[in-house]
């Protein structure tokens, strides 16, 4: 049986792709890429439906709306009331990338905070789950999500997760997955191994966050989809699983937690949750 790899997190509508962008999606299915969520909020305010073009012209991509917190000092009545329409479209699965980013002083972060909010109620009359970027802005990320999100039980993704066990824990307990990146392939990046380690395998997806953070021996290079397959490999050493046991459960977990159709020749990818103690 050949392996299925889902691709939890890639921009394709990123300028790198322009030259090669059909030849790139069928390096991924030769990969045995078999989905990809589209993520719309990476190029900007004005291109909110950046990812619909992808998804709705193939039946394996999906995609995201949103707000990214780079872009939050932009955002108007007008993109908030765009993205409540989007939110409507079939192809259209969660809400993001969003969320905080106070890596640079700008946007100020009342402004990101703001936005989020809004964000997340807008996402939550919608009744999508959301796909949560955050750098060096955990304890106001979880607290925001923990006050106005973890109710909702849409749960979402903490994409190219990078804190520890116990930021992971408390988005576990709001139903969110977590999803690593080629950052898990990286040689300073010991920490998060250990907690990918340690969390339950049917909570974890991965993700290439293409054009961007390729993984180990790529650097420098333009990432691509292809490429989840290595960070799949870093996933399955750390766990001491088989590569085709990493390839059936993340497809799993993400086909589940968006209640999508699993393929007919897809079997049932069995458990495995260490403890979290």
């Amino acid at each position: 049986m050949s392996l299925e790899w889902i691709d939890s997190h890639a921009h394709l509508e990123y300028a790198q792709f322009d030259e090669d962008r059909e030849a790139m999606l069928d390096r991924a299915r030769a990969a045995g890429v078999a989905g990809i969520l589209a993520i719309g909020s990476g190029s900007g305010s004005e291109r909110l439906d950046a990812a619909l073009p992808f998804a709705e012209a193939r039946d394996w991509i999906w995609a995201t709306i949103g707000i990214h917190p780079s872009d939050a000092w932009e955002a108007t009545e007008e993109h908030y009331a765009r993205l409540e329409a989007l939110a409507r479209r079939p192809k259209v699965v969660a809400w993001g990338e969003m969320g905080l980013d106070y890596h640079y002083q700008d946007p100020p972060r009342e402004i990101q905070q703001r936005v989020f909010i809004r964000q997340l109620e807008i996402a939550r009359a919608a009744k999508l789950p959301v796909v949560l970027h955050c750098r060096d802005a955990w304890p106001d990320a979880l607290e925001i999500l923990e006050r106005e999100w973890a109710s909702t039980g849409l749960g979402g993704i903490f994409h190219c997760f990078t804190a520890g066990m116990d930021e992971a824990k408390r988005g576990l307990e709001m139903g969110f997955l977590v999803s690593f990146a080629g950052n898990l392939t990286y040689k300073k990046s010991e920490p998060l191994r250990q907690v990918a380690r340690r969390l339950p395998l049917d909570r974890i997806l991965v993700e290439t966050d293409s054009p961007f953070l390729p993984p180990e021996g790529r650097r420098g290079k333009r990432n691509e989809p292809a490429f989840v397959v290595e960070v799949a490999k870093t996933l399955a050493s750390v766990r001491d699983l088989s590569v085709e046991e990493i390839a059936r459960k993340t497809a799993a977990n993400f086909r589940r937690f968006f209640r999508l159709e699993t393929p007919a020749n897809s079997r049932p990818a069995t458990e495995g949750a260490p403890s979290l103690s």
